[in-house]
């Protein structure tokens, strides 16, 4: 594929997308596995032995859990109370302040990004910014990876993969990308400002444009992010698509200069307004279409077919592949939360996390 213009990228859209679909496959059993009547998850990661953890958004200043682990179908803080007990005035580095992203590590560790930030579209408390590996065994903090030199007022941590010694971040206030050396500790941003990281057109859910709490339209730009089976492919997109792909050696080349690295960005496809991916195995990507409340499916050649489709599916957030092939997909209904409802709490408990069989391995880089 070729490098990417800005022409190329004006013209992708949902009809594209919608065009470029292959035939609708037959419906798949959706199973709710976990609900809460108070809290709203935007995640979910399970450990190969049964563990369930959950990042969780706080409705009300200085209240609410950010982390937890679902213990008999309840949430309960996690690693301890002290690192969801964050408010305003209290150190930011030592708790987590807005925890947006967890996974369970290729180590086995448990890590959570926290943007650093209260709420959304906030600029970072100094210390905020960082990333948390939790040992799980011992259930306590290993070590904090701090984000800071690498972010902005602007910044909103969003999401992180892993491949190999290296960890990528995308950055959804400040358009870029980051990359932390695991060995060293060094930071790096990438493709800053460069049109793959930047949202082009307004984010919507149920096919309504979103606003914040001020009623201003909503961008969140560098987003979802998957890393290929055997490491070689990073693919990338803004929470509003389309998606990119770059060979991860032009990522982690620190002799690259970032107008190089551009060239070598390359549209992969026309993902539409997307909550969350999963990445399996076989090369599959994973993603939510919040406007028709379906998760697609693109093939490792950019093909594209509908996996399910469930009026319940409101917001598919970050997904996970567990061990058995099971897709968990939590219905976070964020399009409908105060932050993107123009101040109005639209969410319709319970919040639900589905399951579904599709019979493919995860990828665990």
């Amino acid at each position: 594929m070729r490098a990417i213009t800005m022409a190329a990228l004006l013209c992708l859209g949902a009809g594209v997308a919608q065009a470029q679909e292959a035939d609708t496959q037959a419906p798949a059993e959706l199973t709710p596995v976990l609900k809460s009547e108070t809290l709203v998850f935007n995640g979910i990661t399970r450990t190969k032995d049964g563990r369930l953890f959950s990042p969780f958004q706080r409705q009300q200043k200085d209240k609410g859990i950010q982390l937890g682990e679902w213990i008999d179908g309840k949430p309960q803080a996690y690693p301890d109370t002290a690192w969801n007990s964050w408010k305003t005035g209290d150190d930011a580095s030592k708790a987590f302040v807005g925890a947006n992203a967890i996974r369970i590590g290729p180590d086995g560790d448990l890590w959570v990004v926290d943007k650093g930030a209260a709420e959304l579209g906030g600029a970072p408390l100094p210390g905020g910014p960082k990333l948390v590996q939790i040992d799980l065994s011992a259930n306590k903090v290993r070590k904090v990876w701090p984000l800071e030199a690498a972010t902005t007022q602007k910044s909103f941590i969003d999401d992180f993969r892993f491949n190999g010694r290296k960890v990528y971040l995308t950055d959804a206030g400040q358009p870029g990308l980051i990359v932390l050396d695991l060995d060293d500790g060094s930071l790096r941003r990438a493709l800053d400002g460069h049109p793959s990281t930047v949202s082009q057109r307004p984010l919507t859910g149920e096919n309504k444009v979103l606003l914040s709490e001020k009623d201003q339209p909503i961008a969140i730009h560098a987003d979802q992010l998957e890393v290929s089976p055997d490491g070689k492919f990073f693919y990338y997109q803004a929470c509003t698509g389309p998606l990119y792909r770059i060979e991860t050696k032009w990522l982690d080349d620190k002799s690259v200069s970032d107008a190089e690295r551009g060239k070598h960005v390359a549209l992969f496809a026309a993902t539409v307004s997307t909550g969350g991916t999963a990445i399996d195995a076989d090369g599959n990507i994973y993603a939510s279409d919040t406007d028709n409340l379906r998760i697609l499916k693109f093939a490792p050649d950019g093909s594209q077919s509908t996996l399910v489709q469930d009026p319940r599916l409101v917001w598919g957030d970050a997904m996970w592949i567990d061990e058995e092939g099971g897709l968990w997909i939590p219905a976070a209904q964020m399009n409908r939360s105060k932050a993107m409802n123009g101040g109005t709490n639209r969410i319709a408990f319970p919040t639900t996390i589905f399951r579904m069989a599709i019979g493919v391995k995860p990828v665990r880089n």
